[in-house]
Protein backbone atom coordinates (compact mmCIF):
# COMPACT_ATOMS: atom_id res chain seq x y z
CA UNK A 1 0.00 0.00 0.00
CA UNK A 2 1.53 3.31 -1.11
CA UNK A 3 1.31 6.61 0.76
CA UNK A 4 1.67 10.13 -0.55
CA UNK A 5 4.11 12.24 1.46
CA UNK A 6 5.68 15.65 1.13
CA UNK A 7 9.43 16.03 1.59
CA UNK A 8 11.47 19.22 1.89
CA UNK A 9 14.78 18.38 0.22
CA UNK A 10 17.39 21.03 -0.50
CA UNK A 11 14.79 23.74 -0.06
CA UNK A 12 12.35 22.26 -2.57
CA UNK A 13 9.07 20.53 -1.76
CA UNK A 14 8.49 17.13 -3.37
CA UNK A 15 5.27 15.12 -3.37
CA UNK A 16 6.18 11.44 -3.59
CA UNK A 17 4.32 8.16 -3.45
CA UNK A 18 6.13 5.66 -1.23
CA UNK A 19 5.76 2.29 0.41
CA UNK A 20 5.72 2.50 4.23
CA UNK A 21 9.02 0.62 4.47
CA UNK A 22 10.95 2.72 1.95
CA UNK A 23 14.08 4.33 3.27
CA UNK A 24 14.98 7.95 2.77
CA UNK A 25 17.99 6.77 0.74
CA UNK A 26 15.73 4.89 -1.68
CA UNK A 27 13.43 7.87 -2.11
CA UNK A 28 16.28 10.35 -2.61
CA UNK A 29 17.96 8.20 -5.26
CA UNK A 30 15.10 6.34 -6.93
CA UNK A 31 12.23 8.84 -6.72
CA UNK A 32 14.01 12.22 -6.68
CA UNK A 33 17.08 11.34 -8.76
CA UNK A 34 19.50 12.77 -6.19
CA UNK A 35 22.41 10.43 -6.76
CA UNK A 36 24.94 12.18 -4.49
CA UNK A 37 23.71 10.25 -1.48
CA UNK A 38 25.42 6.87 -1.82
CA UNK A 39 24.29 3.37 -0.94
CA UNK A 40 27.13 1.74 0.94
CA UNK A 41 26.44 -0.87 3.58
CA UNK A 42 22.64 -0.54 4.00
CA UNK A 43 23.30 -1.09 7.72
CA UNK A 44 24.06 2.44 8.94
CA UNK A 45 27.71 1.59 9.51
CA UNK A 46 29.68 3.37 6.77
CA UNK A 47 28.29 6.92 6.54
CA UNK A 48 28.12 7.00 2.72
CA UNK A 49 24.38 7.73 2.89
CA UNK A 50 24.66 10.62 5.36
CA UNK A 51 22.30 13.56 4.87
CA UNK A 52 21.41 16.46 7.14
CA UNK A 53 17.96 16.43 8.69
CA UNK A 54 17.12 19.64 10.50
CA UNK A 55 20.86 20.31 10.58
CA UNK A 56 21.85 17.01 12.17
CA UNK A 57 23.47 14.05 10.46
CA UNK A 58 21.17 11.19 9.59
CA UNK A 59 21.98 7.86 7.97
CA UNK A 60 19.43 7.73 5.20
CA UNK A 61 19.78 3.97 4.63
CA UNK A 62 18.27 3.28 8.06
CA UNK A 63 15.84 6.21 8.16
CA UNK A 64 12.33 5.63 6.88
CA UNK A 65 11.23 8.24 4.36
CA UNK A 66 8.05 8.74 6.41
CA UNK A 67 10.21 9.89 9.33
CA UNK A 68 11.51 12.75 7.17
CA UNK A 69 8.09 14.33 6.67
CA UNK A 70 8.05 17.85 8.09
CA UNK A 71 11.84 18.00 8.33
CA UNK A 72 14.40 19.91 6.26
CA UNK A 73 16.68 17.50 4.43
CA UNK A 74 19.94 18.58 2.84
CA UNK A 75 21.88 16.33 0.49
CA UNK A 76 25.26 17.06 -1.07
CA UNK A 77 23.41 18.52 -4.06
CA UNK A 78 21.89 21.16 -1.80
CA UNK A 79 25.13 22.33 -0.21
CA UNK A 80 26.34 24.56 -3.03
CA UNK A 81 24.51 27.80 -3.75
CA UNK A 82 24.01 29.46 -7.12
CA UNK A 83 26.49 27.07 -8.72
CA UNK A 84 29.19 28.02 -6.22
CA UNK A 85 30.79 25.29 -4.14
CA UNK A 86 30.40 25.48 -0.37
CA UNK A 87 33.69 26.27 1.45
CA UNK A 88 33.78 22.65 2.66
CA UNK A 89 33.54 21.36 -0.88
CA UNK A 90 36.28 23.76 -1.99
CA UNK A 91 38.53 22.67 0.87
CA UNK A 92 38.11 19.01 0.00
CA UNK A 93 39.10 19.73 -3.60
CA UNK A 94 42.04 21.97 -2.67
CA UNK A 95 43.53 19.71 0.01
CA UNK A 96 43.00 16.39 -1.77
CA UNK A 97 40.51 15.24 0.85
CA UNK A 98 38.68 13.15 -1.72
CA UNK A 99 39.67 10.37 -4.04
CA UNK A 100 37.02 8.26 -5.74
CA UNK A 101 34.22 10.40 -4.32
CA UNK A 102 32.00 7.57 -3.13
CA UNK A 103 32.21 8.43 0.58
CA UNK A 104 32.84 12.14 0.05
CA UNK A 105 29.23 13.40 0.09
CA UNK A 106 28.56 11.80 3.47
CA UNK A 107 31.89 12.97 4.85
CA UNK A 108 31.29 16.55 3.71
CA UNK A 109 27.79 16.65 5.20
CA UNK A 110 29.10 15.21 8.46
CA UNK A 111 31.85 17.84 8.43
CA UNK A 112 29.24 20.56 7.95
CA UNK A 113 27.37 19.36 11.02
CA UNK A 114 30.65 19.21 12.96
CA UNK A 115 31.53 22.81 12.03
CA UNK A 116 28.02 24.03 12.81
CA UNK A 117 28.33 22.52 16.28
CA UNK A 118 31.97 23.47 16.80
CA UNK A 119 33.26 26.26 14.52
CA UNK A 120 36.73 26.08 16.10
CA UNK A 121 37.45 22.35 16.27
CA UNK A 122 40.71 20.71 17.14
CA UNK A 123 42.06 17.97 14.90
CA UNK A 124 41.27 15.44 17.65
CA UNK A 125 37.69 16.68 17.85
CA UNK A 126 37.27 16.40 14.07
CA UNK A 127 38.68 12.87 14.08
CA UNK A 128 36.33 11.81 16.87
CA UNK A 129 33.21 13.37 15.36
CA UNK A 130 33.94 12.06 11.86
CA UNK A 131 34.60 8.49 13.05
CA UNK A 132 31.35 7.13 11.62
CA UNK A 133 32.37 7.86 8.04
CA UNK A 134 34.47 5.18 6.40
CA UNK A 135 36.80 5.86 3.47
CA UNK A 136 38.96 3.30 1.70
CA UNK A 137 40.87 5.69 -0.59
CA UNK A 138 42.23 8.70 1.27
CA UNK A 139 43.06 7.49 4.70
CA UNK A 140 41.84 10.26 6.93
CA UNK A 141 44.70 12.74 7.13
CA UNK A 142 43.54 14.73 4.09
CA UNK A 143 39.93 14.60 5.26
CA UNK A 144 40.89 16.17 8.59
CA UNK A 145 43.06 18.75 6.78
CA UNK A 146 40.10 19.65 4.57
CA UNK A 147 37.78 20.13 7.55
CA UNK A 148 40.34 22.26 9.38
CA UNK A 149 40.94 24.33 6.22
CA UNK A 150 37.20 24.86 5.83
CA UNK A 151 36.91 25.91 9.49
CA UNK A 152 39.51 28.60 8.78
CA UNK A 153 37.71 29.76 5.63
CA UNK A 154 34.35 29.80 7.37
CA UNK A 155 35.59 32.02 10.18
CA UNK A 156 36.45 29.44 12.80
CA UNK A 157 39.93 28.50 14.08
CA UNK A 158 41.05 32.09 14.56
Amino acid sequence: MKHGIELNVNGEIYDVLIAPNQTLLEVLRDKLGLMGTKRGCDLGACGACTVLMNGETRLSCVTLAMDAVGKEIVTIEGLSEHGELHPLQKSFVETGGLQCGFCTPGIILTAKAVLEEEPNPTEQSVKKKMAGNLCRCTGYKKVVEAVMDAADKMGGNK
